[in-house]
């Protein structure tokens, strides 16, 4: 929110006639106990979920009787702190659900601090340190037992992908339902064969699609023809890939209207998935790698498939860009509260925003519901050597950034030395590779193993825990260069500007072959290059300059 849509905001919230269950002002004025501010977020969770709100408010310095700004302090002069409340709030409610925003208002009577509080979700009331809370009027109070089974039977008609809607089973597109049905068999192969005898309607009620003889929301995203999508109005469904070139600038798009099952592969048959050439210095890694793996592609679509928040309108973008990056939007929160919540987690998510469309989803083979799906994805990454996943929650939106490329050679050193680092301490690695500013606690961890050097917030990758580089500088000569590849080079260099001296192609190639070799060894390996290629008869030296001997020049 802007400064202006904030001062709108409290003001209309200054103007209400009294606190009401889902707005508390606090003064605040020196700080605020944070116990009690933990049993207000979970009240204010849960009177918003009651009062059918999307959210609820708690507002530092202003006091309660006649709405006055008196300024507050509360963890005022550190933004970082202030923001890191966030993640203390999470550690301590039900599936880590936290603020969806904290706000500063420096006004002329004084510094107000308005936290924005998201309702607990259908089915699910939040607690905090294991307890539930809400209010009776303007009362802190626990959440009474009425109230706690009122939200918990949401779960049972909060799906809105398992309501039904006016489409039949001819809007159906044939070649989605062989493909549900094929992919159905795959991840049910012991009743393959029962399978395989079903009509139509005999899968699609087997699967929940079709119940008392009426489709749901999610057989039309996943199996409809595009004109079914009309029984979705006012919502019309679709993702949207847009092609970037490095200023920004759009080049090529495409929408696509399901059916989503055959959507994915549609989508990704538009992405540019160039081959990516690199030498990782004293590794077996291939020289040749796809940017971006298919099958993370594939699972960061069909989240935001499954997870999008389809009340919200809106559409799924995928937008690819030709420096070597690709992103994934979908409207909605991201319900588990965070990355490292699922990174870590042993179990399953204990509940889904779309249940019936992500479960189907899984049974059709498009999908891990159960989080391993992220999981890969870094892993993925990891052995690549290339950036970890990057995530973005903010504006009520979940984005998703893959990075097909590598950003900073000591990052990827740094990997390939050290096979044993967790999963945890290459993501904050990561972080210092994207300039992002790290807590205390992280320094502490990452400076403990000497994984980053320099002062905050200057830090920078240590390479000082690998091999000596004189060692690894040692094995890629023993072990040999791809030389067919810089002779390539010479060849093109030379075909195209006709001769050139020694220093010339020195110049084109030393930023080529691995940072690991020194200057010396540089000018050594070209020079070998050199006397390889005139041997063979593919260059000649004269006057000091090299040429090619069928060259026109």
């Amino acid at each position: 929110m802007t400064e202006a849509q904030l001062i709108q905001k409290l003001t209309e919230l200054r103007s209400l006639p009294a606190e009401t269950e889902v707005m508390e002002f606090k003064e605040a004025k020196n700080g605020f106990d944070f116990t009690k501010l933990g049993k207000y977020f979970s009240a204010l969770c849960n009177e918003a979920n009651l009062k059918g709100k999307q959210e609820a408010w708690l507002v530092f310095g202003v006091e309660n009787n006649h709405r006055n700004i008196v300024g507050s302090l509360f963890r005022n002069g550190n933004r970082p702190y202030l923001d890191s409340l966030k993640g203390e709030i999470a550690n301590k409610t039900t599936n880590r659900i936290t603020f969806i925003e904290i706000y500063e208002l420096n006004l002329p009577e004084g510094r107000v601090v308005m936290l924005q509080i998201p309702a607990a979700p259908p089915g699910f009331p939040v607690s905090f340190e294991g307890h539930y809370y809400g209010r009776d009027g303007e009362e802190l109070s626990p959440l009474n037992l009425e109230e706690i089974e009122r939200i918990r039977r949401q779960s049972a008609i909060s799906d809105w992908s398992a309501v039904t809607c006016p489409a039949t089973i001819v809007q159906l597109d044939d070649d989605a339902i062989a493909k549900a049905k094929y992919n159905y068999k795959v991840k049910n192969p012991r009743i393959a064969a029962e399978v395989e005898g079903w009509d139509n309607s005999t899968f699609l009620t087997k699967t929940k699609l079709l119940v008392n003889g009426q489709l749901t929301r999610t057989a039309v995203l996943l199996l409809g023809k595009p004109e079914a999508v009309a029984q979705l109005s006012p919502l019309q469904p679709q993702i949207s890939w847009v092609l970037y070139n490095k200023e920004k600038v759009e080049r090529d798009y495409q929408h696509f209207d399901p059916p989503y099952i055959l959507a994915v592969d549609e989508v990704f048959a538009k992405i540019r998935n160039l081959k990516y050439r690199y030498l990782m210095d004293g590794t077996l890694f291939p020289d040749e790698v796809d940017q971006y793996d298919p099958q993370n592609v594939k699972e960061a679509l069909s989240n935001c498939i499954a997870h999008m928040d389809y009340t919200l309108g809106g559409r799924i973008s995928v937008a690819e860009n030709e420096d070597g990056y690709i992103s994934f939007t979908n409207p909605g929160s991201f319900l588990p509260g965070s990355i490292k919540e699922v990174i870590e987690s042993e179990e399953p998510p204990s509940f889904y925003r779309n249940t019936l469309l992500a479960k189907t989803m899984e049974s059709f083979n498009m999908i891990d519901s159960i989080g391993s799906g992220i999981k890969r994805m870094f892993r993925v990454q990891r052995e690549r050597f290339f950036p970890m996943p990057d995530y973005d929650f903010s504006g009520n939106k979940v984005k998703l950034t893959l990075t097909g490329k590598v950003l900073d050679m000591d990052y990827a050193r740094v990997l390939v030395r050290n096979p044993e680092l967790s999963l945890d301490e290459i993501i904050l690695l990561d972080k210092v590779q994207k300039k992002k500013e790290l807590t205390d606690a992280e320094v502490r961890q990452l400076k403990a193993k000497n994984l980053i050097e320099g002062r905050k917030p200057n830090f920078h990758i240590s390479v000082s825990v690998a091999e000596k580089t004189e060692q690894k500088a040692d094995y890629i000569l023993s072990k040999g260069i791809d030389d067919d590849y810089y002779k390539k080079l010479i060849d093109e260099y030379l075909k195209k500007f006709g001769k050139a001296k020694r220093a010339d192609l020195e110049k084109v190639l030393k930023s080529k072959l691995p940072g690991v070799l020194t200057e010396e060894q540089k000018k050594h390996k070209i020079k070998n290059l050199l006397q390889a290629m005139k041997t063979e008869q593919r260059i000649k030296l004269d006057e000091g300059r090299f040429w090619v001997p069928d060259s026109p020049f």
